[in-house]
């Protein structure tokens, strides 16, 4: 597949991930069918995707929803791929999680079974979330490999923050995995956790916010004390991995880095003087959640190469958020 690149399909090319794997795919020979919202009115400003190198001769734009599964049938038609990486976010929980998981469900499948379809597909390569192996039960496990499944009974019930979401990745990651396995189409997926690193969409991505609450001024909204992480480039790299991959098997953690907050806090006021950044004494003291580290043992043995420092990821993120105004 990696001669001849052909053209490849990305659900979601408004978003954080999705727009850098449009990027990427442009970048390395690839003619890219994207998905976005349907917007009638003509008022969604596309032009971070339209003025990207190369975009011009081989970027074409498609209207779909998941919540109308039929709808990507036109963007998979001629494909040879699919990077799925639209998904509904909802981590206030406005709509009921059943609601949100059958959306996620049920356009998932109907993507996948446009593939079926269009007879050209020879891979889909689903992006997965950390969610979906860090709550496999109630002890706290210091490191995760892909074996692991995040506990759909235990999030319901304990109900700890994004748990509507992780519910929503699992049963997807789940049955798009299944699907594949009883219809001939093989699957793929990266298990992300929080992207860090520069971004071409114009919106500040949550996962950076989240990454920077520090620098923002915003320490009283930190809830984690350990976060897995990987350069937005790493992980869209490891999706295009997996595409050209002779022979992938399932699921591959992508996750190189665990940091504890005063690790990142130390790394930052190093770096960053200017920022009027918590102590680490300050930083002990917060109270949160403890993410385990995902092991990407399996994605490195089938010959990946993580290509960016904990300071390159940083760095990228901060001198991106300066230039787009956020700092």
């Amino acid at each position: 597949m990696a001669e001849g690149k052909g053209r490849v399909c990305v659900t979601g090319g408004t978003g954080f991930l999705g727009s850098w794997i449009i990027k990427r795919l442009l970048e390395d020979g690839y003619a890219v069918n994207t998905t976005i919202r349907s917007d009638p009115g003509r008022k969604r400003d596309v032009s971070f995707l339209t003025n990207l190198p190369g975009a011009s001769e081989k970027l074409k734009i498609f209207n779909a929803d998941l919540s109308d599964p039929e709808s990507f049938d036109p963007a998979v038609e001629g494909c040879v791929g699919i990077f799925h990486t639209a998904t509904p976010i909802d981590f206030a929980v406005n709509e009921p999680e059943e609601v949100v998981t059958k959306r996620a469900i049920d356009g998932a499948l109907g993507i996948m079974k446009a593939g079926l379809k269009a007879k050209t597909v020879k891979r889909v390569v689903y992006t997965s979330s950390g969610s979906t192996v860090s709550f496999s039960s109630l002890e706290e496990k210091d490191v995760v490999d892909e074996s692991v499944w995040s506990d759909v009974d235990m999030l319901r019930s304990v109900k700890p923050f994004g748990w509507s979401y992780a519910v929503s990745k699992v049963l997807t990651e789940k049955a798009v995995l299944e699907f594949g396995e009883h219809n001939g189409l093989e699957v793929a997926t990266v298990i992300a956790p929080f992207i860090v690193g520069p971004f071409v969409c114009p919106k500040l991505p949550d996962s950076i916010e989240k990454a920077l609450l520090m620098v923002l001024g915003k320490k009283e909204e930190i809830g984690v004390i350990r976060y897995h992480m990987v350069h937005v480039d790493d992980v869209a790299r490891a999706h295009i991995f997996l595409l050209e991959h002779p022979n992938p098997k399932g699921r591959y953690n992508c996750s190189p880095f665990i940091v504890p907050i005063e690790e990142m806090g130390e790394l930052l006021s190093a770096k960053y003087p200017e920022f009027q950044l918590p102590t680490v004494d300050e930083l002990k003291g917060i109270k949160g959640a403890k993410q385990p580290h995902l092991t990407s043992k399996k994605l490195v043995d089938a010959g990946f190469e993580f290509k960016y420092s904990l300071e390159d990821m940083f760095q990228d993120a901060i001198e991106c958020c300066k230039e787009k105004g956020y700092l």
